[in-house]
């Protein structure tokens, strides 16, 4: 039995992904775009709008030809980078592109198209900017009432809790 433990990680963002990570063994789960949607997050204010107001179909992979995948948030130098690497292009040949430094710049200026930013495909079941307090109480009340309510109902009643003999 593994005694550590074991973090979901990639693609929750609300109650029903804490649920089904929780019943498939986890401890519990680990939200980097959910995170930087909150009042907390130390991200521009733009950059959370643009979260919320995406969609899962927003992001690109980047680095696939060079076996490296990363999802970011599609804007003009992820599709440039994209489309650099998908015609043979190296990493010397987009390296000024994706730099650190200008996808700093767009957590720090909310300019969308510094830099390539990271987000996943969560980003289509997001669509507020809560405190993380309101967001983990939410996400518990509403897992609680997944789990005793919707699964609850899939449980025939034993003999005993039917009433019967």
């Amino acid at each position: 039995k593994i005694t550590i433990p074991m973090i979901a990680s990639g693609g929750f963002a609300d109650a029903r992904g804490l649920v089904a990570a929780l019943a498939l063994g986890a401890d519990g789960i680990n939200m980097g775009s959910r995170f930087m949607c909150t009042v907390e997050s130390p991200i521009h204010q733009k950059v959370k709008e643009a979260i919320v107001a995406g969609t899962e179909l927003d992001t690109e992979l980047i680095f696939r030809p060079l076996r490296n995948t990363s999802r970011v948030a599609s804007n003009a130098v992820s599709r440039e980078v994209v489309e650099i690497l998908n015609r043979g292009g190296k990493f010397e040949d987009v390296k000024d592109l994706v730099a650190g430094t200008r996808g700093a710049k767009v957590y720090e200026t909310g300019d969308l198209d510094a830099g390539i930013w990271s987000v996943g495909t969560s980003m289509g079941l997001i669509n507020d900017i809560p405190t993380v307090g309101e967001l983990v109480s939410r996400m518990v009340a509403e897992a609680e009432d997944l789990i005793a309510g919707r699964l609850a109902e899939l449980i025939e009643p034993s003999v005993d809790e039917a009433g019967s003999a």
